[in-house]
């Protein structure tokens, strides 16, 4: 055979690409927690809007029948006219304003962070012990994938990819809101340019979502090295067992009083232990290490300050030291799962 016509060799894959197929694996294994459970829950709060807008129209329509509605006793109107109400507001509430619809965008995106907190916790318990309980750990140990890989792109999954779906999830969510309070106030003879997009700043409140998934990423380590560490271990139950332990430790040294040799209150370590190693997963709990000084000091804190504020947790020994406990729990979790053998 000519040396010209042979195949070189095929190179091996790099890691690289191992672990982004591992990525791909998690991602098509959990779709309906990673990418509809966020989806779904944003719409059920559209429809839940929906609903209060069309009990509102009702009720307001109802109220506007029995009589003409009067704005400062001199403007009279047959209905809800949002631009004859503005036009008689003053500056200080018209101030306000920009304010009040980003705080609604704001909560209007919550329903699928509040649902990550959930998918992520369940996955992590579930993420080690669910190949073992159906033996798919044997087929995937035959392949040429390392534990610590495996491992990680599970950690990855729970860390970088549900926050990521689950914030374009919310994103999408918060400006489909606009769109429907939008409808509402042309409904009312209102601009939605002028008394909605202009005041209110949807491209900033996305920046914020965005700008937050590193800090969940660091936070949330402890839980998630906690819980995959339980999953790798324990034989059965391990929702159980991981609530049970940190739970139990924290009644015993609050019977005890444990704490009080070394100054510190009962209530340092169901702070800092139990709750960090359980509830973390849920965004938005690492509020009380924030520097809030900047944002209290403005009645109407710029999306710069808020930033500020949410990095702020960066320089916090908290958000370390929990880091550091994380990835330390994961890998005692890739070596359990080296030489777990419930045979």
């Amino acid at each position: 055979m000519d040396v010209a016509t042979q195949r070189a060799p095929r190179a091996a894959p790099h890691a690289t690409h191992k672990f982004k197929l591992l990525l791909k694996r998690e991602f098509w294994e959990h779709k309906g927690g990673f990418f509809w459970a966020p989806i779904w829950a944003g719409a059920i709060s559209l429809l839940l809007a929906l609903m209060a807008v069309i009990v509102g129209e009702v009720t307001a329509r109802k109220a506007i029948a029995s009589g003409k509605m009067q704005i400062d006793g001199d403007v009279t109107i047959n209905g809800l006219d949002l631009g004859a109400l503005t036009s008689k507001m003053d500056p200080e509430n018209l101030g306000k304003l920009p304010e009040i619809i980003d705080l609604s965008m704001l909560i209007s995106s919550m329903w699928p962070m509040v649902v990550l907190g959930f998918v992520v916790f369940f996955y992590c318990l579930g993420s080690l012990y669910d190949e073992r309980k159906d033996r798919s750990v044997l087929f995937w140990k035959s392949l040429p994938l390392s534990d610590r890989d495996t491992v990680f792109s599970k950690a990855a999954s729970a860390l970088l990819v549900a926050p990521t779906l689950a914030v374009g999830a919310a994103i999408a969510c918060m400006f489909a809101f606009m769109l429907l309070i939008s409808a509402v106030v042309l409904l009312h003879n209102g601009n939605p340019v002028t008394l909605l997009w202009g005041p209110g700043s949807p491209l900033a409140n996305a920046g914020l979502l965005l700008a937050s998934i590193p800090i969940y990423a660091l936070w949330a380590l402890p839980t998630v090295g906690w819980l995959m560490l339980c999953s790798s271990w324990s034989k059965s139950m391990p929702f159980l067992w991981a609530i049970m332990i940190p739970v139990f430790a924290g009644i015993f040294i609050s019977w005890f009083e444990v704490m009080n040799v070394f100054d510190l209150q009962s209530g340092w370590f169901w702070k800092n232990i139990v709750a960090r190693s359980l509830l973390s997963v849920f965004p938005g709990t690492w509020v009380d290490v924030m520097d809030l000084g900047a944002i209290a000091k403005g009645n109407a804190p710029s999306h710069a300050m808020v930033l500020r504020s949410t990095y702020s947790v960066l320089v916090s020994p908290q958000l370390w030291i929990g880091a550091a406990a994380g990835i330390a729990m994961l890998l005692a979790a890739v070596r359990m799962r080296r030489w777990r053998d419930d045979n």
